[in-house]
């Protein structure tokens, strides 16, 4: 049975960013000459797009990727709404779930904030000038782009391999002077660790390309945060999750910012999709218990490898 109380939790960032979207578009006349125009009633599209993201959600949670990984190539690709507007939303959707976890997350410990602060600093900064640049490219260009990263993703998925505690023999310089490391509690073996990373410059260093891409392409940077924390930096995984979830709430904003300046925000939108994406995620922890976690992994590759290709011939006018 889900609690009221964990269903509660994620109502302030439900709140937040319903309040964020409908400041970003306050002119009822402008949104509505952003939504398709097929002679619909003005409900059909966002009823639409709360049962696809209901659906994305309970998936989502299934394969452990972000929303927004399978938010905008499948919106972006299946719906007709325009791009600008789909990584918009997207945004908000990686955003709504990790202003949900962050603070348990910090409370609890696994999200650490010596790792995060350097981490976020680069990769938002960096977040700001994708979404500039992604805004300012034409579309079938950021559409090619979005599908190649999309691909790229699902081959991620299929060869990278997650180690639960790295081996990390010393600390480098860097992330000594910037006291990188920390301590916490396995609950699953009650043992108490303490971990450190190294390797930290290149870790940064690729920070600058996943804070890019998280803005240009509205896509959230879980995908990408985890592998760089975990394996090469060295961070403990269950760290290395948390932390990149925290990351989210950082990163995603800075990104999310410019696409309300521009106008790319719609509330009738962004409201179904939250809502949608919320509750198709409390389905999907309960349902998680009873998968088999090989058939959802294979599910989720092969739903976004669909949604890559299918951006990549939209994109090349195919």
């Amino acid at each position: 049975m889900i609690h009221t109380s964990k269903m509660m939790a994620g109502l302030p960032a439900v709140a937040v960013l319903t309040l964020c979207a409908g400041a970003a578009f306050a002119s009822g006349g402008e949104a509505a000459a952003a939504m398709p125009q097929d002679g619909s009633p003005w409900w059909y599209w966002p009823i639409i797009l709360l049962v696809a993201t209901f659906i994305m959600g309970v998936i989502a949670v299934l394969g452990g990727v972000g929303g927004g990984v399978l938010f905008v190539p499948i919106i972006s690709g299946f719906f007709p709404f325009h791009l600008d507007f789909v990584r918009g939303a997207g945004l908000l959707v990686a955003l709504a779930g990790a202003l949900a976890a962050g603070p348990g997350l910090l409370r609890s410990g696994l999200a650490s904030l010596r790792l995060a602060i350097p981490v976020a600093l680069i990769a938002s900064s960096c977040a700001i000038v994708g979404a500039m640049v992604g805004l300012a490219l034409p579309t079938n260009v950021v559409q090619i782009c979005l599908g190649v990263t999309i691909l790229g993703i699902c081959i991620l998925m299929l060869t990278a391999k997650k180690s639960t505690l790295p081996d990390v023999p010393e600390s480098d310089k860097l992330s000594s002077i910037l006291k990188i490391y920390g301590v916490y509690r396995e609950e699953s073996t009650g043992e108490t660790i303490n971990w450190k990373v190294h390797r930290t410059p290149i870790g940064l260093a690729l920070f600058v390309v996943i804070g890019v891409m998280a803005g240009m392409f509205g896509l959230g940077a879980g995908w990408a945060n985890v592998p760089v924390l975990n394996l090469l930096m060295g961070a403990p995984l269950k760290i290395s999750v948390a932390t990149s979830k925290f990351l989210l709430s950082i990163t995603d904003t800075s990104a999310a910012w410019i696409y309300m300046n521009q106008g790319c925000v719609i509330p009738m939108m962004v409201v179904p999709s939250l809502v949608g994406i919320m509750l198709g995620s409390f389905v999907g922890v309960r349902i998680l218990k009873v998968v088999k976690p090989t058939f959802i992994r294979w599910m989720v590759i092969g739903i976004l490898a669909f949604a890559g290709l299918k951006a990549l011939s939209k994109g090349l006018g195919f």
